[in-house]
């Protein structure tokens, strides 16, 4: 046998052999805060909560729906509204080319889903924003979809739940998203003029003019635990006030502390808080008319 031939034959290139890290399956979740090595499932199996530590990873808006509501209830409506580029804005990027690049990466056209489901049977309309969409910023289309949500809402007598999760203002639509602060504001005076009950959901993170407009003007304001909650961020507040903030500033338990909002709520146990305040809500709503 010809040992030199056989051996020539055989590849060690290792290297070549690898696969890349993005092409690798990972079966495994690292914590960000306590840094525990675990089991994907196992996390998936505790709605995205590290079981050794309790931190709330960020979830998308698909999760949060399969999390909160009944099965098969979810009906999505106002898909089809796309953004615009009034400004034919350029930084980078350009605006067009980070909205297909946002599309390409979420399957959506926009940084919110919108709907009606049941939770715990309880009929509801919600809207959902997903970080995964340039950061869920809030733009032009956005503004709408919350707006055509508080309208079914007053239509169908039902509330509305906005669970937030957004850097703030889309600045690519300059002032044409600032707008949108107002508008979903004047919106949600209106729902309440018909008394129906609006719960606002402020989940990691909730910051800039989302903060600023709707995502503070809930009948009940609640936030799952460690949620990033604010306006500027710390570094920005600390060079204008020129002085150092406490500890844990900006987060869940920390506004709840304060009296800025009104409950933190496991996100484990979050369904059924929504259900037993839309219970009491509707009753109320009842016995007013």
């Amino acid at each position: 046998m010809d040992l030199k031939n056989l051996f020539s034959k055989i590849s060690f290139d290792r290297k070549k052999e690898q696969p890349t890290k993005k092409d690798a399956p990972s079966h495994w979740i690292k914590c960000p805060e306590c840094h525990a090595l675990m089991f994907f499932k196992e996390v998936e199996n505790q709605e995205n909560i590290c079981p050794k530590c309790n931190f709330h990873m960020r979830i998308g808006a698909k999760r949060r729906l399969e999390i909160l509501a009944d099965e098969d209830s979810f009906v999505e409506y106002d898909a089809d509204l796309r953004p615009v580029d009034p400004l034919n804005f350029v930084d980078k990027k350009s605006y067009k080319k980070r909205l297909e690049e946002a599309k390409t990466k979420t399957g959506r056209t926009s940084s919110i889903v919108s709907g009606e489901c049941t939770i715990n049977s309880q009929p509801v309309q919600i809207v959902v924003f997903d970080f995964a969409f340039m950061g869920g910023s809030l733009g032009s289309v956005e503004g709408e979809k919350i707006v055509r949500a508080v309208n079914r809402a007053i239509d169908k007598k039902q509330g509305l739940i906005i669970i937030s999760a957004s850097g703030g203002a889309r600045m690519q639509e300059s002032t044409f998203a600032l707008m949108q602060m107002a508008k979903t504001s004047a919106a949600l005076k209106k729902l309440d003029a018909f008394k129906l009950p609006y719960i606002s959901i402020l989940t990691d993170p909730t910051m800039g003019g989302v903060s600023a407009s709707f995502a503070f003007l809930g009948d009940i304001i609640m936030a799952e635990p460690g949620a990033l909650i604010g306006f500027a961020g710390q570094r920005v507040i600390k060079q204008t006030i020129g002085a150092d903030l406490p500890e844990g500033f900006q987060r869940a338990e920390f506004l709840l502390e304060k009296g800025l909002i009104d409950m933190v709520v496991n996100r484990a146990n979050m369904k059924k808080t929504l259900s037993d305040l839309l219970i009491m809500f509707y009753k109320d709503s009842d016995q007013a008319c």
